[in-house]
């Protein structure tokens, strides 16, 4: 099979999708299975792809591949390009792959609702712009795939649109991402203007050429971008609101798609980060303060599915902050981002499969001791929370803490930082565990807690053995390493310590937060939530992000808008109306000498006559 045929990739969900969307009613009987076919399909064609990359040279592992002709303005010409290399089939073997599992849990979890069918091509749509965003040859195609994923986002997240929650969720994710799409659009606009192109392979090539105070322009502007589509701060605040939808659209949204695309734009974008320190540190920060962050918010939550969010937002933080470090950080931001995924999606399905035997109760409170009736799930569950807590020989353990160590090897302050997250994460993820599989029960009469089916628990059986075995992506002869090397290179740099050491240091930290999270929460679990200390309230709050967007952005917005309004009112529109009003005033006092009767005119020529026989005697008399 030829990698000119790449398009495939993205043009079967597209189609499926189309189908689905458009068909009508027509498709309801089988159009779950259309759309759970199509990503399977994707997924076997990019195996075959990623095998046939595996036989050839280093160099010769990366294509693009020219569709068409997109459009042609003057001198300009754009192309529908797509590039295949070892970066974008990963992303690809990852949103096919666990998307396929999501479609496939979909089948059960979504069987009774009756619009079923335009889930799975709301899914569909979703696979089918993120296999865009990733195989883009061009920045320009890129912010193609990236409003498509924008798009598909609002729908799904917005899916149950009765709930007035969930409209709401979906409206403000769409308008969040907006602030973040504005730096990507300019970024491509300064592209064209520096470079006459926003081909990657242009732009990679003119990068170093360009002025350090561009170059970090443009870093600010991609981090900008990559901001509000990964959630970090100060674009975090769609994320827990996004739970609204149903659980396989926040798997899918956590896991395999939408937070990972804006740790692939800053990883694409190393040349231009490289030239850069300023536009670098500025991702390490802002990785740093969002997994802190995260973490923090996740400590606090009692809904299960906004606690994994804020976990998801503190990871992505992680995956930012090693993409921050350069050559030393871009493959384990890769590799822990794959990682993630397997986990993630285990946990968001995991807990989907709660809510389905809890009557869709998201309240961890009122759950308790759920690993006896919940044997499946609480097993695979219990994967994803070891490997998140980077236990080994779990993923996590090979992905997460190789962040840590490139973090300390590059500053102590952001080292800490990251042991710190780890920490934290030991101890809400614990508190999760408890909360939800341990302690008494703590059902209300009429739940009675079961096992999902089998549609819902194979896909968390294969993606917990994921979570298991994805750390042999390292440790197997530093596999993926040597592959991301020829694409962004890899410098290997040292912690303080000894990397035996600094695991062990990072192992301890995490026992910690364990042991904390035991004590807290061994004893009784109230079905209410207290009070709590400012800190807990601080954290049940987001951090008061949302207050701040609307101190900082909307109020100022509104007070503009209005402003703006009353000048529009007053000063255009009374320039306007003010001249209106003149001339209406004039023309009516004028209108009084136009009476209509033939005597006033003959009257009027009388005067007139007389008044020009008496001017021209004057004049002769002169």
């Amino acid at each position: 099979m030829s990698h000119e045929l790449t398009w495939l990739l993205i043009a079967v969900p597209a189609l499926s999708a189309a189908i689905l969307l458009l068909g009508g009613k027509a498709t309801n009987a089988w159009g779950h299975l259309l759309g759970t076919l199509a990503p399977l399909i994707s997924f076997a064609f990019g195996v075959v792809l990623f095998v046939q990359m595996q036989g050839l040279g280093s160099e010769e592992r990366s294509e693009t591949f020219r569709l068409f002709e997109w459009f042609s303005v003057g001198d300009v010409t754009v192309n529908f390009s797509l590039l295949i290399d070892p970066l974008s089939i990963l992303f690809v073997l990852l949103i096919t792959g666990v998307g396929s599992l999501i479609h496939i849990y979909s089948i059960g979890y979504m069987e009774h609702d009756p619009r079923r069918r335009r889930f799975f091509g709301y899914l569909n749509l979703f696979i089918a712009a993120m296999l865009l965003l990733v195989l883009a040859a061009d920045y320009l195609l890129v912010f193609v795939g990236w409003e498509g994923v924008g798009l598909a986002s609002y729908l799904l997240i917005g899916f149950w649109q009765h709930k007035n929650s969930a409209a709401v969720a979906a409206k403000k994710a769409f308008v969040v991402n907006r602030v973040g799409d504005i730096g990507l659009s300019l970024a491509v606009m300064s592209m064209w203007a520096l470079f006459g192109s926003s081909a990657f392979a242009t732009v990679n090539a003119g990068a170093e050429h360009v002025s350090s105070t561009w170059a970090t322009l443009l870093g600010l502007m991609l981090l900008l971008a990559a901001c509000g589509k990964s959630a970090q701060v100060p674009l975090q605040s769609w994320l827990l609101d996004a739970m609204e939808g149903p659980t396989p659209v926040s798997a899918l949204i956590h896991a395999a798609t939408m937070v990972t695309a804006g740790v692939y734009l800053v990883v694409r974008s190393h040349a231009i980060y490289e030239v850069t320190d300023a536009a670098s540190t500025a991702v390490v920060i802002v990785g740093t303060v969002t997994a802190l962050a995260g973490a923090i918010i996740g400590c606090a939550k009692d809904d299960i599915k906004k606690a994994l969010a804020g976990s998801t937002m503190s990871q992505i933080g992680y995956m930012m902050l090693a993409a921050g470090l350069g050559p030393a950080g871009y493959v384990f931001a890769i590799f822990h981002l794959l990682t993630h995924g397997f986990f993630k999606a285990n946990m968001f399905l995991g807990a989907g499969s709660v809510m389905h035997g809890m009557n869709d109760d998201v309240n961890m409170r009122h759950y308790g001791a759920l690993r006896t009736p919940m044997k499946i799930t609480f097993v695979t569950f219990a994967c994803g929370y070891l490997a998140i807590l980077g236990i080994p020989p779990f993923a996590g353990f090979f992905s997460k803490d190789k962040i840590i160590e490139a973090a300390f090897a590059d500053n102590t302050v952001i080292g800490l930082c990251a042991l710190l997250g780890a920490g934290i994460t030991a101890f809400y993820m614990t508190r999760v565990m408890l909360m939800t599989f341990f302690g008494k029960k703590r059902w209300a009469e009429d739940v009675h807690p079961h096992e999902s089916p089998s549609v819902m628990t194979w896909p968390l059986i294969i993606l917990a053995a994921l979570s298991l075995g994805g750390g042999a992506l390292y440790f197997a002869g530093h596999w993926i390493v040597d592959w991301l090397e020829p694409i962004v290179g890899h410098e290997e740099e040292h912690p303080p310590v000894s990397a035996l050491v600094m695991t062990l240091i990072t192992l301890a930290v995490v026992a910690v937060g364990i042991v904390i999270a035991v004590l807290k929460y061994r004893r009784d679990i109230p079905r209410e939530a207290p009070a709590g200390s400012p800190v807990t309230v601080f954290a049940r709050r987001d951090l008061y992000g949302d207050a701040l967007n609307e101190a900082v952005l909307m109020r100022p917005g509104q007070y503009l808008t209005r402003t703006l309004v009353w000048l529009d009112n007053r000063g255009v529109d009374g320039l306007v109306n003010g001249l209106a009003a003149l001339f209406g005033g004039l023309s009516g006092r004028l209108r009084r000498f136009q009476t209509g009767f033939v005597r006033s005119y003959a009257l009027s020529m009388v005067f007139g006559a007389a008044f020009v026989v008496v001017a021209l005697l004057a004049v002769r008399l002169s």
